[in-house]
């Protein structure tokens, strides 16, 4: 059989009189019942693709307008696989469905020859070199495709390969003491990606359709397997001025700023700031020098869930149907963190705005309150969500320092009047933030992390979606409207993503 010509079987994208003809005038006879087609409109256009499925039609080739478990072969055009597979995912379509993700020659050549051609090789899309296309694909150490999107990756908290996810952080730690956001970022990612892994990488083809590894990480990678450790890592560890931001920022109100201004006054040590008359320390500051050795280390989930307790019989003796939630990594079901961070709400509108200052007073009044910093609600509920990845939200919260009784070792605290002053308590970090009831899905969501998964969220609804999220609320540009939610399931249903739950969210 003669071939048909690529141009009669595939058009430029204009309007043709085949686009005035609906498959409803005429019964085509379907030959090939073990074939069904889905052709993507994705990079084609809606003229092109109705011209297309009329003229498979025509040859007796099943088609469905819409991507259906009876669908065998996805038909794509100027797409790669990866492209396919996330904007598949973002279109809530094709989960579970097994079938061929082919490219349009594959259609081509069917069309020419009357009958589904052979699928080769060459007919697949392909994520990289090595890689099959089909969407029902197994993920492998030899081909991966993974999303670029932390929100669309489900990310446990054991890192199987955290020799290297450590040696990235460590270098986008540096990056970020440099304030030099770009690169910071370009590691953050490269990490992240890297921590959602589920199989241990043991060459470098296992970074095959893997995004955000460029030449760079690329290279950390391939000297760890090499040797077992990077030089790089290793050089960045020992350089002062990194050992001397590391120190400065572990200390509670300390920044880059102030950790910059206090490197280039010569200082090096906690004990050489503590012996500066010259330099004033704010509020913070001081407090967090003073019980620097309880801040430091870590808090554990005992510590945490006790925390939680005592906060939340304060709460619920002021406002009885009050909700307390122990958010941050705690939530994500880690087991030691550096602070808490509670959530408070109440579904009684207005009824949460004197929490706060209630409980933080009977702290005081239990003799539990070492250090209190409020901050007074700028919440606008008309205020549309904020352009900046990482910008803070607006809620009413409270910077404190709490005792935690009955510790089961006692603490040393060479810090006060005495030297030899053993206590009986543990100097714990404690943030309090006050939720409106409507906003409370939104604050939960954006206060349980990861930060990489916030970004990484806020960024999708930007880019993928055109709207505009953040810790208050949902924004749909397209529609002009806020989008409420009841629970963060229903955040993540706005967003056409698959739920994952909080463990899942370790990016």
């Amino acid at each position: 059989m003669d071939l048909i010509k690529g141009p009669a079987i595939v058009p430029k994208r204009k309007k043709t009189k085949h686009l005035q003809i609906s498959s409803s005038v005429f019964n085509y006879e379907i030959k090939f019942k073990e074939v069904v087609l889905f052709i993507v409109e994705r990079k084609m256009g809606t003229s092109r693709r109705n011209f297309l499925m009329e003229l498979a039609r025509k040859r007796g080739f099943g088609i469905e307008n819409e991507l259906r478990d009876s669908v065998t072969h996805v038909v794509a055009e100027n797409n790669t696989a990866l492209e396919m597979l996330e904007w598949l995912q973002v279109n809530n379509m094709g989960n579970n469905t097994k079938f061929n993700l082919l490219d349009i020659t594959w259609f081509t050549e069917s069309m020419g020859a009357g009958f589904p051609v052979e699928i080769q090789r060459r007919h697949q899309l392909k994520v990289q070199q090595d890689c099959s296309a089909s969407f029902n694909t197994t993920v492998s150490s030899s081909c991966v495709q993974v999303s670029q999107y932390a929100c669309q990756r489900r990310t446990a908290l054991q890192d199987i390969n955290r020799i290297f996810t450590d040696a990235f952080d460590i270098l986008a730690e540096n990056y970020e003491f440099c304030q030099n956001k770009g690169p910071c970022l370009a590691f953050l990612r490269a990490s992240s990606v890297v921590k959602s892994l589920t199989f241990s990488i043991t060459a470098m083809r296992d970074l095959n359709g893997l995004p955000f590894l460029g030449d760079e990480m690329k290279a950390i990678i391939e000297e760890i397997l090499e040797d077992g450790k990077s030089s790089r890592v290793l050089d960045i560890m020992n350089e002062e001025r990194f050992k001397s931001f590391k120190l400065f920022t572990s200390v509670f109100g300390v920044g880059l700023k102030t950790s910059e201004k206090w490197y280039r006054m010569g200082l090096r040590t906690l004990e050489e700031i503590k012996m500066r008359e010259d330099i004033k320390l704010t509020k913070m500051q001081k407090y967090g020098l003073l019980y620097y050795e309880d801040i430091a280390s870590s808090v554990s989930r005992a510590e945490a869930t006790a925390i939680d307790k005592l906060v939340k019989d304060i709460v619920w003796k002021l406002v009885p149907d009050a909700t307390v939630t122990l958010t941050g990594g705690f939530r994500r079901g880690k087991k030691i963190g550096h602070d808490v961070d509670l959530l408070i709400t109440c579904p009684r509108k207005g009824k949460e705005k004197n929490i706060l200052h209630n409980t933080v007073r009977i702290l005081e009044n239990q003799d539990l309150l070492l250090f209190c910093d409020i901050i007074e609600s700028t919440f606008d509920e008309t205020k549309l969500p904020s352009r900046h990845i990482d910008a803070l939200d607006h809620f009413q919260k409270c910077f404190t320092i709490l005792k935690l009784q009955n510790m089961n070792r006692s603490l040393r605290n060479s810090n006060e009047s005495s030297e030899n002053v053993i206590r009986s308590w543990k100097a714990i970090r404690v943030d309090m933030v006050v939720v409106p009831y409507e906003q409370f899905a939104y604050a939960l969501l954006g206060w349980t992390g990861s930060r990489q998964f916030e970004r990484d969220l806020r960024r999708y609804a930007t880019h993928e979606k055109k709207m505009m999220l953040d810790n208050h609320g949902l924004y749909d540009k397209t529609k002009n409207v806020f989008l409420k939610a009841k629970t963060e399931e229903d955040i993540f249903m706005h967003l056409g993503l698959d739920y994952l739950e909080p463990w899942e969210r370790n990016a």
